[in-house]
Order: structure tokens, then sequence, then C-alpha cells
């Protein structure tokens, strides 16, 4: 579990270029009572900042946001594969 890494001088490889599908804040639409698991995130405090204006704007709570965000990320994502 501790052995040591050896780094070398190969290129990395790219990843792929996907579409910009996830709506802006303001078109995220809260979905009827699902089945949910607790998370812990580490977010900066600029991204943390930007969704609490947002959740102030829509009057709802910025992790009510940052859930629905991530939610279609994920939707998106199982329809695609």
């Amino acid at each position: 579990m501790n052995s040591k890494i050896t780094y070398t001088d190969e290129p990395m490889e790219l990843g792929q270029v996907v579409k910009d599908f996830l709506p802006p804040p303001d078109q995220l639409v809260p979905k009827g009572k699902t089945k949910t698991n607790q998370v812990t995130l580490e977010l900066t405090e600029e991204s943390v900042s930007f969704f609490k204006s947002q959740a102030d704007r829509k009057q709802i709570p910025y992790e009510k946001i940052i859930e629905l965000l991530v939610e279609q990320y994920a939707h998106e994502c199982i329809s695609d594969g």
C-alpha cells in the first residue's frame, strides 16, 4: 500500500470533450420525493458562494441546488451510457 510511485516523462492521454448539457441553476427544477443518500463534499469557497447566491434568488437551500445539479449530471451520463 505504501509503495513508491515512479513518475515518467511520458505524454498523458487527454480526456474526451463532451457537450455542455447541464442547465443553468435557475432552470433546475426539484422533482418529487425520492430515496436519497447523504454524502459529504468539499467545495471551494467560491463555488459555495455561487450556489448560495443562486439559492437566495430562488429561495431554496443551496444544498438543494447542488443536489439537483449532480442529479442532472448523473441522469445525462446514464442516458448516454
